[in-house]
């Protein structure tokens, strides 16, 4: 263990690199509490930013903290911090996601591996801008789909053929959403207008990109069905470059590796100057999240839809204040 309980400047740091990671609607669905004298870091679920319309199982909001936890994870990593972590650590306690113990033993390994992902949480940001229709290297795919399986899911590049099916999927469950008042309500909930309110959560006006003039994109418009008055319409790149994140399992615990693996997977496609989004839609529908598994190759659980490509990095979106999200304990 530590032989000295980490500072309170060390602490603010390490939540503030795990807070900057993706979440549903950017809602941050986290809490931290941190003991002096454990030395035990605890990541627990915010259950009051949960989403019982779109994602009634959770499961979108355990990969968002999944991914936070792979930021602090990192943090603690570039800060010459050993840690040890445990998912799930108390079954009766379903909120408690991880806790993570502060070490002052060398690093492992697979720590170590990790530093070099540090100067890309601040870099790393969700486009919903359109891509040059330059492909993605195959060795920097490689390199996405070892990240993914360091830990514990799979990466897979869509093939042609499933590709199109895929972005049926997504514009079906775009239109299913929009008939949907309850969700329609509660995506228009986590939206936020900048000409009148400082947001610290949430979508902000100015980060939902422009309209497809097609009619095709795959990335999510927060607009939903309202018109934003001056918003450009453009054309989105016809041959999206998408990849389906897996796990085995379904279970939550699979869902914070999966978390952990996407974040991983972004960190690393930052590092290497490719943009990246999201395509959530489909998985929020069950009947068409089944369908997203490759026909031949697809054995997993999907758990995201990553677009990626060259293009606009895209702005940086709020986050909650520390106090809100960090609590310090004797």
């Amino acid at each position: 263990m530590l032989a000295q309980t980490l500072d309170d400047l060390t602490l603010a740091g390490l939540v503030s690199d795990a807070t900057a990671a993706p979440s549903m609607h950017n809602a941050q669905p986290w809490q931290f509490h941190y003991g002096r004298s454990s030395h035990v870091l605890v990541l627990r679920a915010d259950f009051d930013r949960a989403m019982p319309e779109a994602d009634p199982s959770t499961r979108g909001l355990h990969v968002g903290c999944g991914a936070a936890l792979l930021n602090l994870r990192v943090s603690a990593a570039h800060g010459g911090l050993a840690t040890e972590t445990a998912l799930l650590p108390v079954p009766s306690d379903p909120a408690l996601l991880a806790s993570v113990h502060m070490k002052d033993t060398p690093q492992k390994p697979e720590d170590a591996a990790l530093v070099g992902l540090h100067r890309a949480i601040r870099d790393r940001h969700t486009s919903r801008y359109p891509f040059e229709a330059r492909a993605v290297p195959e060795d920097v795919r490689t390199l996405f789909a070892e990240a993914a399986r360091a830990e514990g899911a799979e990466f897979s590049i869509l093939t042609p053929t499933h590709l199109e099916t895929v972005l049926e999927l997504i514009r079906d469950a775009e239109a299913y959403d929009r008939g949907d008042p309850g969700r329609e309500a509660e995506q228009h909930y986590w939206t936020r207008d900048t000409k009148t309110e400082a947001p610290v959560d949430g979508i902000p006006d100015y980060a939902f990109g422009p309209c497809d003039a097609s009619g095709r994109a795959t990335v999510r418009d927060f607009a939903g069905t309202a018109v934003v008055a001056g918003r450009a319409r453009v054309l989105f790149e016809k041959h999206p470059q998408l990849a389906v994140l897996s796990t085995s399992g379904d279970r939550p615990v699979d869902w914070l590796r999966a978390g952990q693996a996407l974040e991983r997977v972004l960190l690393t496609a930052t590092l290497n100057e490719v943009s990246t989004s999201f395509a959530t839609q489909p998985l929020e529908w069950p009947d068409l999240r089944w369908i997203l598994r490759d026909p031949v190759f697809g054995t997993g659980h999907a758990q995201m839809i990553i677009r990626m490509g060259y293009g606009p990095t895209g702005p940086s979106t709020p986050r909650r204040p520390l106090a809100e999200v960090l609590t310090i304990e004797p």
